[in-house]
């Protein structure tokens, strides 16, 4: 009966939906709209749940770490806010930086304050108040990991950074007399702890041992080369680093009364690089470079021997001469060295 009558209340409300056996047919077209309606109903309701919370993740403690993040949702433009961007863009920063700072100080929850906090640090910028604006970024991209202007803002970081590195002054009193090549240093390993692996951060370390280099730290500037190698071996630029690796390596001998260290380590890093680049090599004449260390290592030697023989070691001075002249017996010096050493055997 139960049956019978819901299937006279279907037919009733829904002409043509009751089969002759007296069944609701899920094949007929209300049928239809009603389950894609049901389906369609669900879709959303899973989207709006995954919207309620998205998720972000955040590097802590050497870990990545999912967090919760706040709801984005896009802020109607700002008036006072297009102002100050024409403001910028006509080179007034000054009027600028005041009316961002009234902005800001009247706005302290807007969903629109990264943006406010950006602009301010442009100003700053465009005052050359670089070490005020490279913080105020450093705000932007703190308080607001989702913000929009976060590449921007480590985008305008490494360009303060490589500023101060190429000779950019600090003002000091108004004037722009201090040197900050030191707090550039700095910016750049933060840029690469903000953003590790990706391309602003490897440009960062490059930039680093670039500046090393031009400044004659060449025992810095191998270990930082020697650590972008390491992080970036596919990089189009690693010939380039492994050469100036190799000359850093050599530029840190001191002369032939000196440890020889470095001109082995920068001997053995040409021959890889004659090896895995020859063309580079041939540009280089790095084949030339290792025949001068070869000459000033038979030296070394060969001073080596003549220490011994002063000092009355005859065995540690015929041993020294025995590997010169093994090792570079076309060398004067191993031709020397032979003279030498058949005399030493003469006294014994």
């Amino acid at each position: 009966m139960m049956k019978k009558g819901f299937a006279a209340i279907v037919s009733a409300r829904f002409p043509g939906l009751v089969c002759p056996a007296g069944r609701v047919s899920i094949q007929s077209p209300p049928m239809r709209i009603l389950r894609a309606s049901v389906v369609i109903f669900v879709l959303l309701i899973a989207q709006a749940l995954c919207l309620a919370a998205p998720e972000t993740a955040e590097f802590r403690n050497g870990h990545w770490q999912t967090t919760k993040a706040p709801p984005t949702t896009t802020a109607a433009p700002d008036p006072a806010l297009i102002e100050i961007e024409r403001l910028l863009k006509i080179a007034q920063p000054s009027e600028a930086r005041v009316q961002v700072l009234k902005w800001l100080k009247a706005h302290p929850v807007s969903p629109l304050r990264d943006r406010g906090v950006f602009l301010l640090a442009q100003a700053y910028f465009d005052l050359d108040e670089r070490i005020l604006a490279f913080y105020h970024f450093d705000e932007v991209m703190d308080l607001w990991v989702d913000s929009r202007l976060f590449g921007a803002a480590l985008q305008k970081q490494y360009d303060i950074a490589d500023a101060f590195l190429s000779g950019h002054k600090q003002k000091f009193l108004g004037m722009p007399i201090l040197d900050a090549s030191g707090d550039a240093i700095e910016m750049m390993f933060r840029i690469q702890q903000r953003a590790p692996g990706s391309t602003l951060a490897e440009k960062a370390l490059l930039r680093t041992a670039d500046f090393y280099y031009s400044e004659a730290q060449f025992d810095v500037a191998s270990d930082t080369y020697a650590a972008y190698a390491r992080a970036y071996p596919r990089s189009p630029y690693i010939p380039r680093v492994r050469l100036r690796q190799a000359f850093s390596s050599l530029a840190q001998f001191r002369g032939t009364m000196f440890d020889a260290t470095p001109m082995i380590d920068a001997r053995a890093q040409m021959v890889d690089l004659i090896s895995a680049y020859p063309d580079l090599a041939r540009e280089e004449n790095l084949p030339e470079w290792i025949d001068n260390i070869d000459r000033t290592f038979a030296k070394k030697l060969y001073e080596t021997a003549a220490f011994y023989r002063r000092t009355h070691e005859p065995a540690a001075a015929a041993y020294i001469l025995h590997y010169l002249i093994n090792n570079y017996p076309q060398s004067s010096q191993g031709q020397q060295a032979r003279v030498d050493l058949a005399r030493l055997e003469a006294r014994r």
